[in-house]
């Protein structure tokens, strides 16, 4: 199927009594908002989302895509309309693709959209990002070789230390290691776990973000453990009790108020009834699991370790329904929702 230019209406949608207060254009937080891949459900989730009342009550927003995205028939995003809190920032992008498919064309508009988003942020011009999502399959076809919008992003500020951290209402989850195969995960967060390594240098990222993100003055951490019941003391594996555990004690010296290796089985239920702050998850999929169960189509995640507020809905371009009506803008919304907030508790 294809999809011409100008083709994305505005629709107003039922709008759902999540917040109650309305702020004056000047205090709404200012969000920049791209599309992402325009071959995915990122548009359609976009202005799905633009037509909640909720989420224009709560910030200004600058929609940054492809002109031929831009929708004709809303008087905000037309050429030369005044003022208002939801506007059009035009990127570089094709006139014409096809919905559902890797397209270098729409990777290079993926990118170059979210570009102008890093540019606005890191200027001031914004008080956050918020971000739909990408395809890596059309990254890569467009010359972009990276694992996805974090690597960018971090690239662009020249940031070293960074992590994704997902969040599904009370549990906070981030990722020692991410995209990549399990065998080599293994392998790699046995070095995070050297004197020094990055299980240590995640943890004390992991609170800064707890603090300075989120708004705990104390955080207290837990690390999930390798193996079966944390290795159950060396019968299921030594890798807690040689490598993790010291790792841990190490951080706890350092000042941090972490536990573990703690269960995987058991950890993530701890965290979401209020023991633990944060929990560490050693690999994407120990991480993710819990996250998406709970979410409940809210989840979204936040980059630590970056000058600026990034957060993203919790889910993919969709490529299988891409087109067809039947995208849930509700993690976008969930995103937009929560950088306002955050944004609001900064403040």
């Amino acid at each position: 199927m294809e999809r011409d230019k100008r083709g994305s209406s505005f629709e107003q949608a039922p709008a759902k009594a999540r917040v109650a207060h309305h702020l004056s254009p000047v205090m709404r937080p200012r969000i920049a908002l791209t599309v992402g891949d325009p071959a995915g459900i990122g548009p359609e989730t976009v202005f799905a989302a633009l037509a909640r009342a909720d989420v224009r009550a709560r910030a200004s927003l600058v929609v940054i895509g492809p002109e031929a995205l831009r929708p004709v028939d809303v008087p905000q995003f037309r050429e030369g309309a005044p003022p208002s809190h939801v506007e059009w920032s035009a990127t570089e992008g094709p006139e014409c693709w096809s919905m559902g498919e890797v397209q270098a064309s729409c990777g290079a508009a993926a990118v170059a959209a979210l570009r102008r988003a890093h540019e606005l942020a890191l200027a001031g011009d914004v008080d956050a990002i918020v971000t739909a999502p990408v395809n890596k399959a059309a990254l890569h076809a467009a010359g972009t070789h990276v694992e996805g919008q974090t690597e960018l992003l971090a690239s662009w500020c020249g940031a070293t230390r960074y992590e994704m951290i997902g969040i599904a209402g009370a549990l906070r989850v981030m990722l020692l290691t991410r995209h990549m195969p399990l065998a080599d995960a293994l392998v790699a967060i046995r070095h995070a776990c050297e004197v020094g390594g990055q299980l240590e240098a995640h943890l004390a990222l992991f609170d800064e973000a707890l603090r300075d993100l989120i708004g705990i003055d104390a955080p207290r951490i837990a690390v999930a453990g390798q193996n079966p019941h944390a290795g159950e003391g060396g019968i299921l594996g030594r890798d807690e009790l040689d490598h993790i555990a010291p790792a841990v004690a190490r951080a706890r010296a350092a000042g941090l108020d972490v536990s573990g290796p703690i269960s995987p089985d058991a950890v993530f239920h701890d965290a979401l009834h209020g023991r633990y702050d944060g929990v560490l998850a050693l690999y994407h999929d120990q991480a993710f699991i819990p996250l998406k169960l709970l979410a409940a189509g809210r989840g979204v995640t936040v980059i630590a370790g970056l000058p600026y507020l990034r957060l993203s809905p919790m889910h993919g371009t969709a490529f299988d329904i891409a087109g067809r009506g039947l995208a849930d803008p509700t993690n976008l919304v969930e995103a937009l929702l929560r950088a306002a907030e955050l944004v609001e508790r900064r403040r």
